[in-house]
């Protein structure tokens, strides 16, 4: 029997799960006119409302039971502790040390890790600070104006989104720009309009062997070359992100300027490392640490504060709850807010990555759903894409709507009419709109009988959909940090209630490894390796290509 299904409160929550498939939220709002207030807190500038939930005090006293039951609390403080759970690759999970800013000691190995981040971090403010000032020249003795990053996945996907997300923070020293897609259409758009005599290129791939980031690197190199005729012009214009010395210098990077990284961060959680180069060239070092301690802020929320009382728990157990109540298999998350428009793709690998996983730590078959598929944009651009389907569809969608109290950009009139839009989503969600309600609106406007009668079954909306909604004081760089940080903090605990490991992804490494021999298939002459269709589409591009 696995673990989480030997739990009483898990065989709780299922009973509770059957008697309240026929509760509907409006009457659980009627019955506690304190619904609110019971159901929100607030946590590191963030106010979160999870009362749009079907939750009751029964539900909530077998999640917190169940949250104990799996040891929960113990989790958290082993991964702090710098413990090895990431028990397939034997490693340490400290994402949370790279932006310790109490800088209490964290052992890795009877090793303080505490030194080696500091130095890192102090490493890159010099050479920020250096690109910023001019001080740093290109070959021809121009200074930087853009600052073109080269990574995939976490490498590219979480400087991307902070640098999107923070642009009103940045100021005019430098541009930014993000090449992951080995497409050379990526590439070519995106350096089409700059001048290689002031462009720095970060290379960010731990191996330094990344197929898509390497050939987009030797594509960055070539295009620079074109320009500088002079190998030596690499060594002003490219720095890496690696652990790879050797490649790094091989590529002609000066090893003086690689930025490390260590094994105990995986890269889906790597921002705050030095794959937050990006971020900081571009808004600044200054900037860059308050990121650092907005996620440290939460941090220090997730582990100090009781079950009942820690943001990341609570909407990790209404996740868990939704998934057991409504058999929910997707998760949308709907910012409305412009500056995140990148950070549901963001959480989307963060979750998916993490806990997409169909055993348990030691190895077992699970017979429960673990993570939800991720999906969603933004919000207001989503109500006249599909929302219909979260209103009026027959599955039902959980929703995480995140917006702000103060615009980054106020314009007069437009964020009260974007949180005007955002409050009525989650209102009509929840309440949706009954039979009697829609014939008498439709009465009064005049409407005939036969016409009633015939638009009415499809203007009823059911309500009953689940919401949680986040509302920030404003999206600046310490808000952002605690906002990353309460998501992967409730993905982490996700993972340890449903028992499996959430900081490997052995799933993306098979289509890795396989994408290498069709490589040299593709430029070599046989096919022959594989099942009949890959053959065949293999010999298909081939032939055509030609």
């Amino acid at each position: 029997m696995l673990k989480l299904t030997k739990s009483p409160n898990w065989a709780r929550l299922q009973d509770l799960s059957r008697q309240h498939q026929q509760t509907h939220l409006k009457d659980l709002f009627v019955d506690d006119q304190q619904r609110f207030k019971r159901y929100s807190l607030a946590a590191q500038n963030i106010l979160i409302d999870y009362s749009k939930n079907c939750l009751t005090e029964d539900v909530m006293e077998a999640l917190f039971g169940l949250a104990v039951d799996m040891d929960l609390n113990g989790a958290i403080e082993r991964m702090f502790r710098g413990a090895k759970i990431n028990t397939t690759e034997d490693r340490a999970v400290l994402h949370t040390a790279l932006r310790n800013r109490s800088n209490s000691p964290v052992f890795v190995d009877d090793q303080n890790v505490m030194d080696q981040i500091n130095a890192e971090l102090m490493r890159m403010r010099t050479f920020v600070e250096k690109v910023r000032s001019n001080e740093w020249l290109g070959y021809s003795g121009k200074r930087i104006t853009d600052v073109v990053n080269i990574g995939i996945g976490g490498s590219n996907l979480g400087p991307k989104m902070v640098s999107e997300a923070l642009s009103a923070y940045a100021g005019n020293n430098v541009r930014v720009h993000f090449i992951s897609n080995v497409d050379g259409v990526e590439v070519a758009d995106v350096l089409r309009p700059l001048n290689p005599e002031q462009v720095l290129f970060v290379i960010a791939s731990k191996t330094f062997t990344t197929s898509e980031t390497m050939t987009n690197a030797q594509t960055a190199r070539n295009w620079l070359m074109a320009s500088a005729f002079d190998e030596r012009a690499v060594k002003n214009h490219f720095v890496a992100v690696s652990t790879n010395q050797q490649a790094v210098s091989d590529f002609g990077i000066d090893t003086d300027h690689m930025f490390t990284m260590w094994d105990w961060v995986g890269g889906r959680y790597s921002i705050w490392s030095a794959i937050g180069l990006p971020i900081a060239l571009y808004l600044g070092f200054d900037q860059f640490e308050e990121l650092l301690m907005g996620a440290h802020d939460m941090d220090r929320h997730f582990r100090d504060q009781p079950l009942a009382d820690n943001a990341p728990v609570i909407l990790a157990l209404v996740g868990i709850w939704n998934s057991l109540l409504y058999g929910a298999q997707s998760q949308v998350i709907l910012p409305y807010d412009q500056p995140l428009k990148s950070f549901t793709a963001y959480i989307q690998q963060a979750d998916m990555e993490s806990n997409g996983k169909h055993v348990d730590k030691a190895g077992n078959p699970i017979s429960y759903q673990t993570a939800p598929v991720v999906w969603g944009q933004l919000g207001i651009d989503g109500q006249h894409a599909f929302y219909q389907l979260l209103h009026q569809g027959n599955v039902i969608v959980p929703a995480d709507f995140i917006g702000s109290v103060e615009s980054s950009t106020p314009v007069r009139g437009h964020h009260e009419n974007l949180m005007a839009n955002f409050f009525a989503q989650t209102e009509a969600l929840m309440h949706g709109i009954d039979e009697q309600q829609v014939q008498t609106q439709l009465q009064a406007e005049g409407l005939s009988e036969q016409d009633v009668a015939k638009l009415l079954p499809h203007k009823i909306h059911e309500g009953n959909r689940p919401s949680n909604t986040l509302l920030l004081d404003r999206v600046d760089p310490r808000t952002l940090g605690a906002l990353i940080a309460l998501y992967e903090h409730k993905i982490f605990s996700q993972g340890v209630i449903w028992d499996i490991c959430s900081f490997d992804q052995w799933g993306v490494e098979l289509g890795k490894h396989l994408a290498e021999g069709i490589l040299e298939e593709i430029n070599g002459d046989s096919t022959n390796a594989h099942d009949a269709s890959t053959n065949g589409l293999v010999e298909y591009f081939k032939s055509q290509r030609h």
